[in-house]
């Protein structure tokens, strides 16, 4: 059996399958750097768009710097987001109770900073926020960046493609080709794997930005669930344990899936520990931050006991649909979301070949605490952490 068909069978979950270069279905080309095949990229309406993977692209390890949220300079009376628009331009309105909102008729790329920073204070309340009809993607990849700077420093992620010449913007494409389908499901029954995005890094994101620039007619939608509501809904006994606890989060075995399959590594592969419960500045409110993709074990606890409490975690948080909702693309579809309060989920629910195109901004966040007096402490480190991780 080849090694990088070993390796998805043995590490589930941890494929990207829209994200990473795969050697003899795309291409090298002639100056080296790594590309979609140009079968494929000649059916994409956005060009600029397109992923490429350099090779000779590489950066240092991210560093601890200070983050401000722009949330918390907002108006919480939303003044700047809303006025600009007459009631009768924009519909507004929830998705759930108690997660997700969505908006037509207020455009992104008209917001003023003052309305990006009550943006960002909506997200952060709704945890989703889905907007309608956005020119957001005919603007181009380095509108897209600068935008995206105004929430934070921008990640770059260490595997995935990115269009030429900025590596900011991560670029999920899923290939017209029966063989993308047949590699998700080759040892799944199911394609959903919730998350939270790149969490292993020092400084996880705090507020995504998703714009799906191709997909299906039907389906392909994204899934997201509440891990602030899965956490209250804890008895306090619980939660006054896991708020000792803390979490080991690698991006080894996603750097592996790359590297198998002839893709880039821009950074070193990294762990870090997270605090199983972290504190929420702008809510200021406590959340689960867990996840199956990228956590690897609660450090204070022997494996089993471990093994044992993230797995009911995890259960709770992926399959409680009544802490959920599902989120539709349409043609000019923007999605944020908080990456501190949700998890998320694609969905691969079509068999014949498609073409789906989309690009992320990635702003990173503060690094998790688990209470306030930590926040922005760059010596900050969880303590008593004996055991070998």
């Amino acid at each position: 059996m080849p090694h990088a068909l070993l390796l998805e069978i043995s590490k589930p979950g941890y494929g990207n399958f829209d994200t990473h270069f795969y050697k003899g279905q795309d291409e090298v080309g002639k100056d080296g750097v790594l590309r979609i095949r140009n079968k494929f990229r000649a059916e994409s309406n956005f060009a600029d768009f397109l992923p490429e993977w350099n090779q000779n692209e590489n950066y240092k390890a991210l560093e601890f710097h200070h983050y401000e949220d722009p949330g918390l300079r907002a108006d919480a009376g939303f003044p700047n987001l809303f006025s600009e628009f007459a009631p009768s331009q924009a519909s507004v309105k929830k998705i759930t109770p108690k997660l997700g909102t969505e908006i037509d008729g207020i455009q992104l790329t008209e917001l003023s900073n003052a309305a990006k920073d009550e943006l960002a204070l909506l997200v952060a309340q709704r945890g989703v926020v889905v907007f309608r009809n956005q020119d957001f993607a005919k603007r181009g990849p380095q509108y897209a960046v600068d935008y995206g700077k105004h929430f934070g420093k921008l990640h770059i992620h260490q595997t995935s493609g990115a269009p030429k010449n900025h590596p900011e913007l991560h670029i999920t494409f899923r290939r017209p080709d029966q063989k993308e389908f047949n590699r998700v499901f080759q040892d799944q029954h199911s394609s959903i794997s919730f998350h939270t995005d790149v969490s292993y890094e020092l400084q996880p994101p705090s507020y995504t930005f998703f714009s799906v620039l191709e997909g299906p007619d039907g389906g392909g939608d994204t899934l997201f669930s509440d891990s602030l509501t899965a956490y209250e809904r804890l008895s306090p006994a619980f939660q006054e344990f896991l708020g000792t606890l803390h979490v080991v989060h690698s991006s080894k075995e996603q750097a592996d899936n790359s590297r198998v399959q002839g893709g880039i590594q821009r950074r070193a592969p990294v762990t870090h520990v997270h605090p199983l419960v972290r504190y929420h500045p702008v809510l200021k409110k406590k959340t689960l931050f867990v996840n199956s993709t990228f956590s690897r074990r609660i450090v204070e606890l022997k494996k089993r006991e471990s093994d044992q409490i993230l797995q009911f975690l995890y259960d709770l948080i992926d399959n409680s649909q009544d802490l959920q909702l599902r989120a539709n693309w349409e043609p000019g579809t923007v999605t944020i979301w908080d990456n501190r309060r949700v998890h998320h989920s694609a969905v691969i629910d079509w068999e014949e070949p498609i073409l789906r195109h989309a690009f992320r901004i990635t702003p990173q966040g503060e690094r998790p605490v688990e209470d306030p007096k930590y926040l922005n402490d760059p010596t900050y480190y969880p303590s008593s952490l004996t055991r070998d991780v």
